[in-house]
């Protein structure tokens, strides 16, 4: 049954790895997205790095085979799309916008295509996806009527004609890497992120243009075909080991 047991697990691992490439292609052309990455590890060092008991044999039949050891997240700069909207705002560096959701939770993104909500309470700054944009103090960004000349700073100031109208929340972790998913390009803060603090002056705002997904097609065509290639070995390796299976069963 080992066998069997580590052909599955290896089915399972690669249909993950395959999931995650497709994720990535669908999204190659989405701005701020981040290619995610899939880890595996060895079953069988794991289990005998914590063994169970002192039985040798039942831990090899328990660790055999791989396991996905995490999915992870590249988050190294995309290229900059120019767009010339007035609100398509591009970061540099590291770094995150600070947006609010429909729950009111903090979430952050790299996508930086904005827009304008008007409502009885005044025009407000959002995502696409309808999401409050944040400033630096934690609240949303009230945008004037009169929005001529509307331009940002590389520090991320909004300004008009007028003046200063708000600074635009841009937040950095300790360790990205440990951020969680949020869907729509945006990511919660996790222990294993650390706090938000502000981003460092490496950070930059580009008005005019987007980040572009960081997603290297060349490359994801290149996983996806060895992730193919692997899932057809695993899937014959399980159908060897079934058919050993009944062959012994028959004999008894």
């Amino acid at each position: 049954m080992g066998a069997i047991y580590s052909a599955a697990t290896g089915l399972k691992g690669q249909q993950t790895r395959l999931d995650t490439i497709a994720a990535n292609i669908a999204n190659a052309d989405t701005a701020g997205y981040k290619a995610k990455r899939v880890d595996f590890r060895d079953a069988l060092y794991a289990a005998m790095d914590a063994p169970v008991g002192n039985a040798l044999e039942a831990n090899l039949l328990a660790g055999s085979g791989a396991l996905v050891n995490a999915a992870s997240t590249d988050f190294s700069d995309g290229a900059f799309s120019e767009t010339g909207g007035e609100l398509d705002f591009a970061l540099s560096g590291s770094g995150f916008f600070a947006v609010e959701d429909a729950g009111g939770e903090t979430l952050y993104t790299r996508s930086g295509s904005f827009a304008v909500s008007s409502g009885a309470y005044g025009d407000y700054l959002v995502t696409a996806g309808g999401r409050y944009v944040l400033d630096r103090a934690g609240n949303r960004i009230a945008l004037p009527a009169d929005r001529t000349g509307l331009g940002v700073t590389p520090d991320g100031v909004l300004r008009t004609r007028e003046g200063e109208v708000a600074a635009l929340g841009i937040a950095d972790f300790p360790n990205p890497d440990g951020l969680l998913a949020a869907g729509d390009t945006c990511y919660r803060a996790s222990e294993t992120s650390g706090a938000a603090v502000p981003a460092g002056a490496d950070t930059t705002v580009t008005q005019g243009s987007l980040e572009a997904s960081n997603v290297d097609m060349a490359q994801e065509l290149t996983l996806l075909i060895r992730s193919q290639r692997a899932y057809s070995l695993v899937s014959r390796a399980l159908q060897t080991a079934d058919d050993m299976e009944g062959l012994a069963n028959n004999i008894r």
